[in-house]
């Protein structure tokens, strides 16, 4: 189900279309998956690229993966009424590369380039065209960076566990002066749920992933499915897409951190239904405490 990041970010809309009645602007999509999407724009969400689509007096809710000090200080000169719905978690990074920079390092981001959250995370900087953007370790090994530069990381939120720890080790290696805010900015419930797919993998040939295909977090966990041991791997938008001649025997079964719970329930509910006899157990559960 939600992790406490999108519950709050999906209350944020919910709750300002209820104080400021419909219709409520969304700068990008609240969060990535197609039935939250879906469902708030039935209840009269606006997803938009650009704050110019917003009209004057209305609200705007920034999404879950944070924006840039631009979109911030354009809805400031605007005087619009800003929501803000980035993930605490993101803001942390905010806050981090803005002080690498304060300090005057080479700054890295690992992360996806094009991806929302990279996007706002390199905005914070004043100097932004000077990031190093990377996402594989043939990147980081082809930093062209004098190895006593001083070098700061952030890492986006959703990668891979063992990818990201792989990529900071290659930069340890390469760089005297290496500065981290923390050892990866990976999110808790990311990491929860690529140690549950593990134990997964471990278990059963065939893993099912419950989430959109641009959400960052549901494509690790397919990811992660394969290189721990899943023969087959599906990433799955609900109950629908499921090829029952793809599965047989035992079935690995997860949701990222956007997909509402109900869909993991279809599923479990359209398998029934194919199979007289279900027994489920549940694999390396972490009971996710922490509200923002």
């Amino acid at each position: 189900g939600f992790c406490t990041g999108v519950r709050r970010a999906v209350g944020i809309v919910e709750e300002a279309l209820k104080q400021y009645g419909a219709p409520v602007f969304v700068r990008h999509e609240i969060v990535h998956n197609k039935f939250v999407i879906e469902n708030l724009r039935a209840k009269g969400a606006v997803f938009i690229d650009e704050l110019a689509e917003v009209p004057d007096g209305r609200p705007v809710v920034f999404s879950a993966h944070g924006v840039g000090r631009n979109v911030s200080e354009e809805a400031e000169r605007r005087g619009l009424t800003v929501l803000d719905a980035t993930c605490p978690l993101v803001a942390k990074v905010h806050r981090q590369i803005a002080r690498l920079e304060e300090d005057g390092a080479e700054i890295v981001v690992i992360g996806k380039k094009n991806h929302p959250e990279i996007i706002g995370t390199v905005g914070q900087l004043k100097h932004p065209e000077k990031a190093h953007v990377i996402c594989s370790a043939a990147e980081a090994e082809q930093l062209a960076l004098a190895e006593d530069t001083t070098v700061g990381f952030v890492t986006q939120t959703t990668l891979s566990v063992d990818d990201t720890a792989e990529i900071i080790g290659i930069l340890r290696k390469k760089f005297k002066n290496l500065l981290a805010m923390s050892r990866s900015d990976i999110c808790f419930a990311t990491t929860n749920r690529q140690g549950a797919v593990k134990a997964l993998a471990s278990k059963t040939a065939v893993v099912v992933i419950i989430g959109s295909a641009n959400s960052s977090n549901s494509r690790q966990l397919r990811e992660t499915a394969l290189k721990n041991g899943a023969a087959k791997a599906f990433l799955i938008d609900d109950a629908a897409e499921l090829d029952f001649a793809e599965i047989g025997g035992s079935l690995g079964i997860s949701a990222g951190a956007s997909a509402p719970e109900e869909l993991v329930e279809g599923l479990l509910a359209e398998l029934k239904k194919h199979y007289d006899k279900i027994k489920i157990h549940h694999v390396n559960s972490v009971k996710e405490k922490d509200r923002f």
